[in-house]
């Protein structure tokens, strides 16, 4: 049975800006790239993330100033998924996690990032028979 798997749909644009920056210049970046979060980086390893979310709830909700490091805000450890990976076990991950964006990890590098909406576009596309495979590709796992 075939599989659908991290690669094929992760985006790889993914922003990537060191723990030192400040909350302004993250969503300067975030919003000139048209992107949902970044990866905290200290040196060239990913330590972390921030996300639109935390712009809410940690940021505006907390009444944090802009020049605020991101570091300050971050979600840590970074939570990430091997490229190989199937999007049924990256589904399994956000979910048990609580998350809506998964970088994919490939040799210490992050290469790409898989979110809740690529999830849903690539679970409602094509035939019935697609959808049909999807299906049972679910009710195998929960049998497991």
């Amino acid at each position: 049975m075939d599989s659908t798997f991290a690669n094929q749909i992760m985006s790889k644009n993914v922003l990537s800006l060191d723990k030192s920056a400040s909350l302004q210049e993250a969503a300067e970046h975030m919003k000139k790239l048209n992107v949902g979060c970044t990866i905290v980086t200290e040196g060239n390893n990913p330590i972390g993330i921030i996300t639109e979310r935390d712009f809410v709830t940690k940021i505006a909700a907390e009444g944090r100033p802009l020049f605020t490091e991101i570091k300050e805000v971050m979600s840590s450890p970074l939570i990430t998924i091997e490229p190989e990976e199937t999007i049924w076990e990256a589904s399994e991950l956000m979910k048990e996690k609580s998350i809506h964006k998964l970088p994919v990890k490939e040799n210490d590098e992050i290469v790409g990032i898989i979110t809740t909406t690529d999830i849903v576009k690539i679970s409602s596309v094509g035939s019935d028979s697609e959808m049909r495979r999807i299906c049972d590709q679910i009710l195998l796992r929960m049998e497991n």
